[in-house]
């Protein structure tokens, strides 16, 4: 999508600075604009219908309904696909009203501050398409519980594979597999949508199983092509449970002729054992048997340490959510950071998820991360199509 292409909306109540905006907007060749001077207005032109604006441009201090109030009544009635904030106020609070956003589903583009410029406005609305595609806006899907298990056996749902990159030499090193239903009508839909629905279900072992299988059969084919990646796959809370685990996928690993130090097992550090003593017993015997075991979304759970000093991770990736915008933001960067040496001092390798710029490469390069994944690297895509995905691939200089 162009800039041209844009539908954007200005909210801000100092008529000067919405002035101005609408001129560089203008500059930028973005003719499908509209204005309002304060949050509520803003809204009331929103819910008279029309399509919903791509972009929302919003100061955070308004009076009457402020920036933030407003935001969350977009977010919530699905309003605006994207906003960016147009603010000089605290970094610090410039970033909790995006995290906010984007919890609550919105595409967050960044913060502008002002003055206004056309190459700051451009810099941001950039990036609307990059974070379309690599965290797209699903509408709203209803999935009958008999369908998708119909699906789960009969192998509709199947692995997509997102590369990851090493910072010290730009070579593509492993691929995560992330779970797609390729329904037969040909939508695919993204695991957010049925993941929960199989785990309350009881069929949270199946699907793991499944996506490790058909993970290992495409391994097992790209190095046989001469395309050796490691492998990482996400393990369901559930499946901690199961003292067959560690066997059964050691068994499907050497099934197809691999050997398990290729395989991370991801998981999720949120996740609360009901029985921690199984749990930790299984987590124990997959490390025994070669496994490795990555702790995955670091930093947004509240049981971090506790996790890291209990299960032998061999692996830590960093939450996107700190990765996006470190580069500008002192109190992101410092979370890198500091999630960076904790793991140097445990002896963890490290992965950054979100990596989306150059800028956000140079970053964690220079903060000795050792490996990227994100939009920069690559979008996660169908099996068939990861061979050409690892050869467009060019590290940034």
């Amino acid at each position: 999508m162009s800039l041209a292409a844009l539908r954007v909306m200005v909210v801000e109540d100092h008529g000067f600075q919405r002035r101005l905006a609408l001129r560089l907007l203008a500059e930028l060749g973005i003719g499908q604009v509209a204005e309002a001077a304060d949050g509520s207005a803003a809204l009331a032109l929103l819910e008279n219908g029309g399509a919903p604006p791509d972009v929302v441009l919003v100061d955070l201090d308004m009076p009457g309904m402020d920036g933030i109030e407003f935001i969350g009544h977009v977010a919530q009635r699905r309003l605006a696909r994207g906003v960016a904030l147009v603010s000089a106020l605290d970094p610090a609070l410039l970033n909790t009203v995006q995290m906010m956003a984007r919890a609550y589903g919105l595409h967050v583009l960044g913060s502008i501050e002002k003055p206004l410029s056309v190459d700051k406005l451009e810099a941001v609305l950039t990036r609307y398409e990059e974070r379309l595609q690599s965290n797209p806006v699903d509408d709203a899907i209803f999935i009958d519980l008999d369908d998708l298990r119909r699906a789960l056996d009969e192998g509709e749902i199947l692995p997509w594979f997102q590369p990851q990159a090493e910072f010290a030499n730009g070579k593509i090193v492993g691929v995560e597999a992330l779970a797609r239903w390729e329904r037969r009508d040909g939508q695919v839909i993204r695991p957010h949508h049925f993941v929960g629905m199989l785990e309350s279900d009881g069929l949270a072992a199946q699907l793991t199983d499944a996506i490790l299988e058909q993970a290992c059969r495409w391994k097992r084919r790209w190095q046989d092509d001469g395309l050796r990646l490691n492998l990482s796959v996400n393990v369901s809370p559930a499946t901690l449970h199961d003292e067959s685990a560690a066997d059964r996928y050691q068994q499907i690993v050497e099934s197809h002729g691999l050997s398990t130090s290729e395989v991370m097992l991801e998981i999720t550090e949120s996740l609360l054992m009901a029985d921690a003593a199984r749990g930790l017993g299984v987590l124990a015997r997959l490390r025994l048997k070669g496994f490795g075991l990555s702790i995955d979304d670091f930093g947004t759970g509240y049981s971090s340490l506790a996790q890291l000093s209990q299960v032998p991770f061999t692996e830590l990736k960093i939450d996107q959510g700190f990765v996006f915008g470190a580069n500008s933001q002192p109190r992101k960067r410092a979370v890198v950071e500091a999630s960076l040496d904790l793991a140097r001092k445990l002896q963890l390798e490290t992965v950054a998820e979100g990596v989306e710029t150059i800028e956000d490469w140079q970053m964690l390069a220079e903060l000795g991360c050792g490996i990227a994944q994100g939009y920069l690297v690559g979008a996660p895509v169908a099996a068939e199509d990861l061979v050409d995905c690892v050869s467009r691939w060019r590290a940034p200089d």
